[in-house]
């Protein structure tokens, strides 16, 4: 039988060690803001903001097109956000099995097909259901137009995504080493 030895070294470690690890890796991409996809993200979050904002500041739950409006503004500002924060700190590679580029390039086709349906009837219903001239109908007016702009930013962003989808303008490797946006 062997002996056991008179000295044992031991090393102990604290769970606040380990999760000081794990927090340092969440570090934001700064190189993601400043790319066409985080600066169109950035403009889809305050455009999106600023059309359900306004909305909400009128008593626009006395007409259900406005509740369509709200909830597709609101839900697409919400899903934007997350898909920025996987983005922002480098979420999305640690989920190396999701097909990212196709996943947002669904988004943002959905997105864009939600946002027309949403300006289209904002648009419609403002001489309906306002007064001209008064704050509710300066302010759904408002929302329309950054409704149309928020459209146009997602247009854009689903033709970019399709773009890093398809491969356009890249290889496997630029596209690994750029984080997969452009």
């Amino acid at each position: 039988m062997a002996e056991f030895p008179a000295k044992v070294s031991t090393r102990t470690s604290s769970p606040a060690q380990g999760a000081g690890a794990s927090v340092s890796a969440l570090r934001p991409d700064l190189g993601f803001v400043r790319s066409s996809l985080g600066a169109l993200m950035l403009l889809q979050l305050v455009l999106g903001l600023l059309v359900w904002a306004l909305i909400a500041d009128t008593p626009y739950h006395l007409y259900p097109a406005y509740g369509w409006v709200m909830f597709v503004a609101v839900f697409l500002w919400l899903v934007t956000i997350v898909f920025f924060i996987l983005y922002l700190f480098q979420l999305h590679m640690k989920l190396h099995m999701v097909p990212w580029p196709l996943v947002l390039m669904i988004f943002n086709v959905g997105a864009t097909v939600l946002y027309i349906t949403a300006f289209i009837t904002c648009s419609a219903v403002v001489d309906l259901t306002s007064l001209k001239g008064t704050r509710p109908y300066n302010q759904r007016a408002a929302a329309s137009f950054f409704a149309c702009l928020v459209m146009i930013a997602y247009g854009a962003s689903a033709f970019f995504s399709f773009q890093a989808w398809r491969g356009v303008g890249s290889n496997a490797a630029t596209s690994q080493m750029a984080g997969g946006y452009a």
